[in-house]
């Protein structure tokens, strides 16, 4: 069993930068795929980045490529998620995902590929 908690989250000007973190329990942490998801008020949860298990191979939504940039500590068993340039449209809860710990070489856009999931983290853009 995987255990993940978000932390990172806040209110912040557009513009601005927040760091997400992703810290995740249990061993199998560094042969995990992991993932940012989100989902606003009203609309459906959504891929925003993902990253393999090596962080050799990562994916961005089209929303944020060149603003959002993920990336890991296997030593840390934690995934993060730097954030510039912020926009009102940014603001959601961000969910941290995992799969099976299978030493999938590729990052994984699809919710569906995830099988661990933390409570998520609030982030709000103000414009």
């Amino acid at each position: 069993q995987v255990q993940l908690v978000e932390s990172g989250g806040g209110l912040v000007q557009a513009g601005g930068s927040l760091r997400l973190s992703c810290a995740a329990s249990g061993r199998t942490f560094s042969s995990a795929a992991m993932g940012w998801f989100r989902q606003a008020p009203g609309k459906a949860r959504e891929f925003v980045a993902a990253i393999s298990w090596s962080g050799g191979n990562t994916d961005y939504a089209d929303s944020v490529k060149g603003r959002f940039t993920i990336s890991r500590d296997n030593a840390k068993n934690t995934v993060y998620l730097q954030m510039i340039s912020l926009k009102p449209e940014d603001t959601a809860v961000y969910y941290c995902a995992a799969d099976r710990a299978g030493y999938y070489p590729y990052a994984r856009a699809s919710a569906s590929d995830y099988d661990y999931w933390g409570q998520g983290t609030q982030v709000t853009v103000s414009s």
